[in-house]
């Protein structure tokens, strides 16, 4: 009997003829990516599924961390990573624990803050008074250059995934949504649209979630292959110093917590804050951890959108998932400092200056900024102006425990802080001058 002819693996004869069909086959690598893009969607989905359950979104704690959390792992989540890895190679992670400690100790000197002004009997003191005011002055400054941050990544994101990807167009989609949101604002006010919050923060979280997963399969796959990237140093000394300053704003957004006084208690508000800088932390060391060492420098080149491509090397729908995270993210973080730095100037003018213009004034400065200076020079802006802040608060820090009894050694504390805070204002630096 003559043995049947043998075809390659990938066809065979149909009955009663002699033409080989080919049958369609999906190779092991493809079916790994389907497999990862599933697992990521379903990442997302559960998280998703798990922050908008009642039991956890009704948590009087969970609400009030949720704020704050949403802040610091907002804006600064879409840009951190590149520039890390690109300027400070594999000691990143550690320059990253640096900024989430800074964070940690200035956290520490608001929630001292907010213990100590709702006692029974608060410390009465004129020097504390008119440094609350002059802090108000500057968190309403750092609002105004904070939220040309927040819609400038908006307009880059925006348009990073079509035909209109440029800088020009990145801008005219800034501009639209600062002209909306002051017709929104002037007109209606934002209580409509601050409603959206949650559910925007919920979204980012998810697709953060999904992230997480992706380039903890990415890493393990270079780790396992042994082709993971040991990149050194590009800066060193002080300009690496200075730089680091110029990136507090990326770990910034925990000093909400001291203006939700209206909706929570002081020791609910502390909880929360510090709860949520210690789940941006573990995010954060995580996410630069297994960043740092997966990529090579030239696979990306240091934009605003860097992490898109990115993430597009691991698996084609994460960089839909980032831009879907970040254009809720930003959008709901501008509107929620615009209304916020409204509010501030209405309530520090004593009603001289209404809200509405305060709209129109962060809008005009915004627009300013968004066609002179790029988003990294914003970024270090917005570091600076938020440092001011934070210094502020910890010389009131500084002031009230030096006032109450028992606190000394806290208050030489806060004052080495608030003397930290003045090197980040007087040096902090963008990515490109420190490259420079």
């Amino acid at each position: 009997m003559r043995p049947s002819p043998r075809f390659p693996p990938e066809t065979r004869r149909q009955a009663n003829s002699d033409k080989p069909i080919l049958l369609l086959r999906t190779s092991p690598s493809s079916d790994l990516a389907l497999l990862l893009n599933i697992f990521i969607i379903l990442s997302v989905i559960t998280t998703g599924l798990l922050l908008l359950a009642p039991r956890l979104s009704k948590s009087q704690v969970w609400r009030a961390t949720v704020t704050p959390l949403a802040s610091i792992i907002g804006s600064g989540f879409l840009v951190l990573a590149p520039i890390l890895v690109s300027d400070y190679g594999y000691i990143a992670p550690a320059i990253m624990a640096g900024l989430c400690l800074g964070a940690y100790l200035f956290g520490s000197a608001i929630r001292f803050n907010i213990l100590h002004r709702n006692v029974r009997e608060p410390v009465q003191n004129d020097g504390i008074d008119r440094l609350e005011l002059a802090a108000s002055w500057a968190l309403v400054f750092a609002f105004t250059i904070s939220v040309g941050y927040y819609l400038n990544l908006f307009g880059a994101f925006g348009v990073s995934l079509t035909s209109f990807d440029s800088p020009a167009n990145a801008k005219l989609l800034t501009s639209a949504i600062y002209i909306l949101i002051l017709i929104v604002g002037w007109t209606r006010g934002f209580k409509a649209l601050e409603r959206m919050e949650y559910g925007a923060v919920t979204l980012k979280l998810a697709i953060i979630v999904g992230l997480l997963v992706g380039l903890t399969w990415y890493f393990y796959q270079k780790a396992t292959a042994a082709t993971l990237f040991v990149h050194p140093p590009l800066l060193s000394g002080w300009p690496a110093l200075t730089l680091a300053f110029g990136l507090i704003i990326t770990v910034q957004g925990f000093e909400t917590s001291r203006y939700l006084g209206h909706d929570y208690d002081a020791a609910t508000r502390i909880k929360s804050m510090r709860l949520a800088q210690i789940v941006s932390a573990v995010i954060y060391m995580i996410y630069i951890g297994l960043f740092a060492y997966s990529f090579e420098r030239e696979q990306f080149a240091l934009t605003e959108t860097a992490i898109i491509d990115m993430m597009g090397i691991i698996t084609p729908i994460l960089p839909l998932l980032l831009v879907a995270a970040a254009l809720a993210a930003q959008f709901s973080a501008a509107i929620a400092d615009t209304s916020g730095s409204g509010g501030l100037i209405e309530e520090l003018t004593k009603g001289h200056v209404k809200a509405r213009t305060g709209y129109a004034i962060l809008v005009g400065i915004g627009l300013l900024m968004t066609w002179s200076v790029n988003i990294f020079q914003i970024i270090a802006y917005a570091s600076r102006a938020f440092a001011l802040y934070y210094t502020l608060q910890s010389v009131i820090a500084a002031r009230r425990a030096f006032l109450i009894p028992g606190n000394r050694l806290k208050g030489v504390g806060f004052i080495l802080l608030a003397m930290l805070g003045v090197m980040i204002v007087l040096f902090g630096n963008d990515v490109e001058s420190s490259n420079g």
